[in-house]
């Protein structure tokens, strides 16, 4: 009854409806049945009309309670996230009291930081790739509290300020902001940034998204001392232009239940400073990889991550429910409608899959197996 509410896009994936609302950039998974009365409410002028639909179904479903319940979908799938308004924020120079440069291919940038909590945020991801000296600076951050608040500066202009409990928001910008200078692209440029660690086999990559604690980086870490690379771990940046996955520089994050399995493969392990943030992260490790030799690769998959003890190795189609609900409430992507397309586009032609694992060995052989299919089809 109210057609300017309407999705903005639709597609159809098997079991379910995908829509997205451009007002919100907001994805929403639906049923069929819900779909095709939600089609008889926006077609539908008046109460009457919408219940002369739906006399037509087979169910017997009370009109105004239905209509009630779209009226209120649609105002929530349509409704603005709120955000924080700090443009009053100006730089502060005063607050540099750490200074730490980082080479990157082949560029130098210079972070920032007011304390030792702070620098934890982001120098660990990034320790391995600490330089003493450079006078060819390409970029500056700046990170520092400010009245509960954590701020982010590049080149002195404020970026994002967050409250100090919602630190990930402001480390999901300085991501986004490396990865733009580092690759010379734009924001604007980018589908989205996919919560999720991007393993390749040389040709091609694939994506892994899991909940926190379900192994997924501890599996990536895994495959990457087996024959395969890492192209980004926990954000992959994903480019209009080509479709692609980019390399993402920040080393790996592994937890301490995973320490044990990891020690025996990779080297020096016990010689990796141990990270103590805050008591939900508990102890981590940073474990690097090497550069891949390229900077993208096509991603032809994604697969869900479930560690599971004493389970049999076992890779199944997923729904793609499941893997919108794991990859979308922790991604950023892009409000542009011309990217949104390009998404939903892309998870009509990626394999999905879900991947149960407790044995490396096992693992290590399926996800290569996995590899020469999708490089074959």
């Amino acid at each position: 009854m109210n057609k300017r509410l309407a999705p903005t896009y639709e597609k159809f994936f098997g079991d379910y409806w995908v829509l997205w609302y451009s007002k919100s950039n907001s994805y929403s998974i639906v049923e069929p049945i819900f779909k095709k009365l939600l089609d008889y409410y926006l077609i539908s002028d008046t109460l009457e009309t919408f219940k002369a639909k739906l006399a037509s179904h087979k169910s017997v479903l009370n009109a105004e309670v239905i209509a009630e319940t779209f009226h209120n979908y649609l105002n929530d799938s349509n409704r603005l996230k709120e955000s924080s308004n700090h443009k009053h924020i100006t730089f502060d120079s005063s607050n540099r009291n750490i200074s730490k440069k980082y080479a990157i291919k082949n560029i130098t940038i210079q972070i920032y930081y007011d304390s030792d909590l702070v620098l934890k945020t982001i120098h660990p991801a990034l320790a391995y790739l600490s330089i003493e000296n450079s006078n060819n600076i390409k970029t500056t951050f700046d990170i520092y509290l400010q009245n509960e608040f954590l701020c982010l500066f590049k080149d002195e202009q404020l970026i994002t300020c967050v409250h100090k409990r919602d630190y990930h928001l402001m480390q999901g910008k300085f991501i986004m902001h490396l990865l733009c200078t580092i690759h010379d692209i734009e924001e604007e440029d980018w589908i989205g940034t996919f919560h999720g660690s991007t393993i390749i086999d040389g040709n091609s990559s694939i994506l892994f998204i899991g909940k926190s604690g379900k192994g997924k980086s501890t599996l990536c870490t895994l495959l990457a001392s087996n024959d395969f690379g890492l192209l980004s771990d926990d954000v992959s940046p994903m480019l209009s232009e080509n479709k692609s996955i980019y390399y993402n520089p920040l080393a790996v994050s592994i937890k301490e239940g995973a320490f044990k399995v990891l020690k025996p493969i990779v080297g020096d392990f016990d010689a990796l400073p141990t990270i103590k943030f805050n008591k939900t992260k508990g102890a981590l490790k940073y474990i690097s990889c090497n550069r891949p030799k390229k900077d993208y690769y096509p991603c032809n998959a994604i697969v869900l991550v479930n560690y599971e003890n004493n389970s049999k190795t076992v890779l199944e189609k997923a729904s793609i429910k499941t893997i919108l609900e794991t990859i979308i409430p922790d991604s950023w992507l892009s409000p542009n409608p011309f990217h949104a397309k390009q998404f939903l586009d892309w998870l009509e032609v990626v394999n999905i899959y879900k991947l149960t694992y407790s044995d490396t060995k096992s693992v290590t052989a399926e996800v290569s197996k996995l590899f020469k299919y999708l490089n074959k089809n």
